[in-house]
């Protein structure tokens, strides 16, 4: 063979790679909506990309993912919300009720895989819970249905207890507008009082705890909302700072010091929207997809916070207990 046309025949074979690399689709794309901060929710979306690993899905590998944090500043979402569908994502993942609103307003054309704690079809996001009718589906992980559940038990812990101080977002509007109808009704039920505190800001926060300090009720109910969660860390310090028992909807609280809580497991939730993602990746219909209700329930208990307030936790609500933290 001649030095010619050896030459030719390997610039033959090194070009089938880059044609091979030429004629593959594109990436799909996944939009991602949070009205928070990626520190606040590291482990939960762990969860999301495990869920899309489950339905066939790598990020990096055959599936990229477009990151939007709102980082507690929820008039942002718009904005960013109209930045996924500017970009034509394949679908866009909505994490909270606000998020998914505003997801909605932006786009009825993009699938949206939401996550949120109220009643979907009460928001008008869905026609109904087994046909979702629209280009809107997801996970329904009751944060507002368990409000009772959560006053019963931080009731249990404290029997004494008479006041309590009921702390929420009033810039997550819909969920809280619910979780405050049935505390007050739980309240009522269990011969409580309660006194509303309204805190969207840190420092709204620590306002919220100076004029506990001078009520002295005898326990906290934090109410529902990514925020909350966000915030975690300074709400276990303030609730130890000035010794009020506290219970919480989501397990990040008591993870970090947080006395009790109670509600449906985030990362498990979070897994469920990168399934469903997943599948309409793969051609699957919104409209045609179930919303999926939480099966996954933790009751956390902090023993070591509970010893702090010198509270003793009674033995039937330890053995119900998924986890007792020590």
């Amino acid at each position: 063979m001649r030095r010619r046309e050896f030459i030719t025949l390997l610039g033959g074979a090194a070009a089938w790679p880059l044609a091979a690399r030429a004629q593959q689709p594109p990436m799909p794309v996944v939009g991602f909506l949070n009205s928070q901060s990626y520190d606040a929710f590291a482990e939960p979306l762990r969860g999301f990309r495990q869920g899309l690993k489950d339905a066939g899905f790598v990020e990096g590998d055959n599936v990229a993912i477009e990151y939007r944090w709102a980082e507690s500043q929820l008039e942002r979402l718009p904005a960013l919300a109209a930045d996924l569908v500017r970009r034509r994502v394949a679908v866009i993942a909505a994490m909270g009720t606000p998020t998914t609103l505003h997801a909605k307003a932006a786009t009825t054309t993009i699938p949206i895989v939401f996550n949120i704690g109220d009643d979907p079809v009460r928001l008008g996001l869905v026609a109904s819970l087994a046909r979702p009718g629209g280009h809107l589906t997801g996970v329904n992980f009751f944060a507002t249905e368990l409000t009772a559940k959560r006053l019963e038990l931080l009731r249990e812990l404290v029997p004494t207890a008479s006041r309590v101080g009921v702390l929420v977002n009033p810039a997550y509007a819909t969920p809280t507008e619910a979780a405050l109808r049935d505390i007050e009704a739980a309240a009522r039920g269990l011969g409580l009082q309660i006194h509303v505190h309204n805190a969207d800001t840190s420092r709204e926060i620590s306002a919220a705890f100076a004029s506990m300090a001078r009520e002295r009720p005898d326990a906290l109910f934090v109410g529902p909302g990514p925020f909350f969660v966000a915030r975690r860390v300074q709400l276990a310090q303030l609730a130890a700072r000035h010794a009020i028992p506290a219970v919480y909807p989501d397990r990040p609280n008591a993870d970090v010091g947080g006395l009790i809580s109670y509600g449906s497991s985030l990362p498990d939730a979070w897994r469920q929207v990168g399934v469903y993602a997943g599948r309409i990746l793969k051609g699957a219909k919104p409209s045609e997809l179930p919303v999926v209700q939480a099966t996954k329930f933790e009751l956390v208990i902090n023993a070591e916070t509970a010893r702090m307030l010198d509270l003793t936790v009674p033995p039937t609500l330890l053995a119900r207990a998924d986890e007792v933290i020590e």
